[in-house]
């Protein structure tokens, strides 16, 4: 590009950093950070949203939250799609102490959590087996002004049934399908496994087949 007295930008910098991420090419994704400051483009929250997302990725959870902290100190308009990434890091490491610590901090930033904000809460919150914090993050949405989509209840409901939690499984898959959602592959290949164990009511296929 400069032999072509191109100017690499921004935008051209951030899609070499993310690819570089995605490789698990660290080094060079940072080296390439430090160059784009040198010539003057300066990173916005999208260059560090990248590298967060590659350090995370690549089991580097303790350096990611130190370039959080750096961002924050300098002040920067970050938004959630930059706390999604360290949180979901975090509830992917089984850190869910940390990441309940990050999550119940937005507030104070002014940042409002997504609905993909508590989806990777409650996940994170089912594979610790951890179902009571789950479903009351999943009441906690509605009083928010953050209505659950489909993806929280198929989250929620494949945790429980994972724990043998069938009944209470049950009761969501209801109101699942009353708020007008439906089963996706992963949580009706659960729930034929139970029926095929006549562990639960077949009326619950006929429900979900309706919906």
């Amino acid at each position: 590009m400069p032999l072509r007295g191109l100017v690499p930008d921004t935008i051209t910098y951030n899609t070499l950093v993310d690819g570089f991420c995605k490789a698990g090419r660290l080094q060079e994704a940072e080296k390439l950070f430090s160059e784009m400051q040198g010539c003057g483009q300066l990173p916005g929250v999208q260059t560090y949203a990248v590298i967060l997302d590659g350090l995370c990725n690549n089991q580097q959870l303790s350096t990611a939250i130190e370039l959080l902290r750096e961002m924050e100190g300098k002040k920067l308009e970050l938004n959630i799609v930059v706390y999604n990434i360290i949180i979901e890091g975090l509830c992917k490491a089984g850190k869910m102490d940390s990441a309940i610590d990050v999550f119940s901090g937005l507030s104070s930033r002014g940042i409002q959590p997504n609905v993909k904000t508590y989806n990777i809460m409650i996940h994170g919150f089912c594979k610790g087996g951890l179902l009571t914090e789950a479903e009351k993050l999943l009441r906690e949405m509605g009083d928010k002004g953050c209505s659950p989509d489909g993806w929280t209840y198929n989250i929620i409901i494949r945790g429980l049934l994972k724990n043998n939690e069938t009944s209470w499984a049950m009761g969501l898959i209801q109101e699942m399908v009353e708020c007008g959602f439906s089963a996706d592959a992963s949580s009706m290949e659960l729930i034929v496994d139970l029926l095929s164990k006549d562990i639960v009511d077949p009326a619950l296929l006929l429900l979900l087949k309706d919906s």
